[in-house]
């Protein structure tokens, strides 16, 4: 009986150690295109810790899953700002936006216009 007892407090020690502590987050994020939205994703998912990423071109959502042991939104707006987007918590330098391809400048007007039937 007490084996059974000791095997039952390791075995729910151990489950309750290899737990994930998953955190789901929203941001908004700029950005104009389907290029952007790879971009973004591909920024996000390279950040330690994310799990998912959605964009979605329409809303500039940003909806990620992430292990918030590794990482935290903050964290995650930094790498993509540094892919050249701005978030609602940190704006990308102005090298990193230079960077990003020139249909996808969402600073610039005409390109904002260009992409509204999309």
């Amino acid at each position: 009986m007490k084996k059974l007892i000791l095997l039952t407090l390791l075995f729910t020690g151990l489950t309750t150690f290899s737990q994930n502590k998953v955190a789901k987050g929203a941001l908004e994020v700029d950005g104009v295109c389907l290029m952007c939205k790879s971009r973004i994703e591909k920024a996000c998912l390279t950040s330690k810790g994310v799990k998912s990423a959605n964009w979605d071109v329409k809303t500039h959502e940003l909806k990620v899953i992430y292990d918030d042991r590794k990482t935290d939104l903050k964290v995650i707006s930094q790498t993509v700002a540094n892919a050249g987007h701005d978030t609602k918590l940190i704006t990308a330098s102005d090298e990193a936006y230079a960077k990003v391809h020139p249909c996808c400048k969402y600073r610039d007007e005409a390109v904002q216009d260009d992409h509204k039937d999309e």
